[in-house]
């Protein structure tokens, strides 16, 4: 993206942002979708598929003042620019170095405060009724929660917990 490009959301056609991407990419434009991945239990099997972040919208870096934007509300899968008074509303830069930062290498955005957090590492509880039990962290969940393995009556039982109410345990 050059020093004169600014970034602009664009909402897209139901479940449509990977299409939308893919055209507005061929036109030409900066195109930017935030994906995160999520884990899917479907027949008694679990895979892993990439998400929008944002459901329904996504990101194009251009200079309204030189591009040809409006042909971004006729691209397959967009159903509009963001206009504000018919000009194109930009969004904070830092909002997207924000959002790039958490980031792994894959390029995928990790959910949850305490995003450090990798399937087997052991885990204490600090806020609520299983206050100090120690457990392993299995997975995350999509709303700032996390799957946990906890030794309860003898066996191991996977548990659902807020991120906020865990800690890396010694």
């Amino acid at each position: 993206m050059n020093s004169d490009q600014r970034w602009f959301v664009v909402r897209t056609q139901p479940n449509g942002e990977f299409k939308a991407l893919a055209h507005i990419m061929r036109q030409g434009f900066d195109a930017y979708l935030p994906r995160y991945l999520k884990r899917r239990r479907h027949a008694r099997k679990t895979d892993t598929v990439q998400k929008p972040l944002f459901p329904g919208y996504l990101f194009v870096g251009m200079d309204p003042e030189h591009a040809r934007w409006r042909a971004l509300n006729s691209t397959i899968g967009v159903s509009e620019l963001i206009c504000h008074s018919g000009v194109p509303a930009p969004v904070p830069d830092q909002i997207i170095g924000d959002i790039r930062r958490h980031e792994d290498e894959r390029g995928y955005v990790v959910l949850g405060e305490r995003a450090g957090l990798k399937p087997g590492d052991k885990v204490r509880i600090t806020d609520g009724t299983m206050a100090d039990q120690v457990g392993i962290f299995d997975a995350p969940s999509d709303q700032h929660r996390a799957f946990l393995l906890l030794e309860l009556l003898g066996r191991q039982v996977r548990v659902k917990m807020p991120l906020t109410a865990l800690a890396p345990a010694n």
